[in-house]
């Protein structure tokens, strides 16, 4: 299968991860609004998924996949295996034992991370320590899934990493729906859902795992694991990760911090803008970079330095071709994407005002988001993971001192901004780092690339502009085609309003992405560019 194959299939499932994501968000913002209580959710949530990008998904992958790929070449299927045994065992008793600490410091580490909501104390404070012990474990999970990730991936096998997640968005939408007249506090049944979703995506990657003759089957004997050269060898790699994934968590950390001290909602105001941005950073950035990985490290392996070279020109230049309408799209239909699906129930037209603030802040720093998918794999593909620790602490300093501009101005929109502008920072240094060692060669031809991609993008620009003069989108408006719509073709009774404008929403996306395309197409693009790459 060719990359741009893979990568479209990442992509597809993705972008049905992505809907069920937005589905759950949909019913916890009509369910629970922008709250306390809802604050001390995300605030919950967002403790276990850092330490799982920190230690599983994040520096663990980084580490794991390249070494992987590079011993599958180099070895005999039982030596494989074998790999994949000790390293089992390595990583799921350092991550059971996470897990036990972080339940037994649960108050500790919420006051660690919201001071805010630990000043006030209360029914949010106690509900978010509840909510993070019970979440915990899913850490440990989720440990053992990026592990049968990185093998799945390694064998060409993406599509079933790629589903997965939308077995956890799929099990808090039914605890939201479902479970909540059963607990004290109705939103104690979304940290339920987080575990079976996390017992739920483990069960099915191990039952690929099996599929395919790599089904883990550790002893345990941690003496022999230890003694294992590659074993050492990724946990060695693990250090420097580890260092570079946590200064990004930090910066979360912090971000997440400031918020709990700003207006009562500002936590989810972030949060629900940080989900319609990962439409596109998911849909491109984490597909291009899971495909990337294996075949740079591969062509770093086999000591091909054009095929290197080739691999990240085409991922730099299929980004931009998609990520910079995403960019101009979160910009100009921010008002429609946020009411369209948010504008529901408890969630009011202040909390749409503020959410869209904060997409449109993220949005300046999309295309740094997904250019660091790319460049940064560039590094670890050549198992030089220094390099991107040394740089994500430069942008974890100028991040920090944009925010202590921007905040006061800007508020929550102010943290939304210093994120966006320091994912551009992160991607110019990575860049200017591959070219420094002459490790990626760019192609000849991104001047004329770039301006046979301006006219589409203008095409796309005038007519978001277009559409703003003529719909108001927020469900108390009386005036636009929407509220025209629902008053004249009210077929769908007292919803007419919300119908018509979901409607509304899907037939301006379409035709934007028509545009887009037909414009792309006169310029000369075609699909088979990128194509068998």
């Amino acid at each position: 299968m060719s990359l741009f194959k893979s990568a479209a299939t990442i992509s597809g499932l993705t972008f049905l991860s992505r809907i069920t994501g937005l589905a759950r968000d949909i019913i916890i913002a009509r369910a629970f609004g922008a709250s306390a209580l809802t604050d001390a959710f995300w605030v919950a949530f967002r403790i276990p998924n850092l330490l799982r990008r920190l230690f599983a998904e994040g520096a663990f992958s980084q580490a794991f996949v390249p070494i992987l790929g590079a011993y599958k070449e180099q070895y005999e299927e039982a030596q494989v295996k074998q790999l994949i045994n000790h390293v089992t065992l390595i990583l799921g008793a350092t991550l059971l034992m996470v897990s036990v600490l972080g339940a037994i410091f649960a108050p500790l580490i919420v006051t660690i991370m919201a001071s805010g909501i630990a000043r006030d104390g209360g029914q949010a404070f106690e509900a978010a320590v509840w909510m993070t012990r019970v979440m915990f474990p899913y850490i440990f999970c989720m440990s053992l899934v990026a592990l049968a990730s990185g093998v799945l991936n390694t064998w060409r096998k993406f599509a079933i990493p790629a589903f997965t997640p939308i077995l956890l968005n799929l099990s808090m939408i039914g605890a939201a729906l479902f479970l909540v007249n059963y607990f004290e506090l109705p939103i104690y049944a979304l940290a339920v859902g987080v575990m079976i979703g996390g017992v739920l995506q483990l069960s099915t990657q191990w039952l690929a795992l099996a599929k395919i003759g790599m089904l883990p089957r550790p002893s345990l004997n941690f003496k022999k694991a230890w003694k294992n050269s590659t074993v050492r060898r990724i946990i060695t790699l693990m250090g420097p990760a580890t260092i570079g994934v946590s200064v990004a968590q930090i910066s979360l950390l912090i971000n997440t911090n400031i918020a709990t001290w700003l207006p009562g909602g500002s936590v989810s105001w972030l949060s629900f803008a940080d989900r319609l941005m990962e439409f596109p950073t998911a849909l491109l950035g984490i597909a291009l970079g899971t495909v990337l990985l294996p075949s740079l490290a591969a062509a770093h392996a086999n000591e091909d330095h054009q095929r290197y070279s080739h691999l990240m020109d085409w991922g730099l230049r299929l980004i931009c071709l998609l990520g910079l309408p995403c960019m101009l799209g979160l910009a100009l239909l921010s008002d429609g994407l946020v009411a369209s699906l948010f504008n529901y129930g408890a969630f009011g037209s202040h909390d749409v005002n503020q959410t869209q603030m904060a997409v449109i802040a993220y949005g300046f720093g999309i295309l740094g988001i997904l250019a660091v998918k790319i460049l940064a794999p560039g590094f670890y593909a050549k198992q030089d993971i220094r390099t991107p620790v040394k740089i994500a602490i430069i942008v974890l300093v100028l991040t920090q001192m944009m925010n202590a501009v921007l905040v006061p101005l800007l508020k929550h929109s102010g943290l939304a901004l210093s994120i966006g502008l320091g994912a551009t920072i992160n991607a110019f240094l990575l860049y200017r780092g591959l070219r420094k060692r002459n490790i990626y060669q760019p192609s000849g031809g991104w001047i004329g690339f770039f301006l046979r991609l301006l006219p589409a993008l203008l095409f796309v620009a005038l007519w978001l502009v277009l559409c703003s003069h003529f719909i108001s989108w927020e469900q108390d408006s009386h005036s636009g085609l929407i509220y025209t719509l629902s008053q004249q073709w009210a077929i769908f009774g007292s919803s007419s309003f919300v119908i018509w404008r979901l409607i509304t929403l899907a037939i301006v996306i379409l035709a934007s992405a028509m545009i887009y395309f037909v414009g792309l197409f006169i310029s000369g693009f075609r699909v088979r560019d990128f194509l068998n790459r």
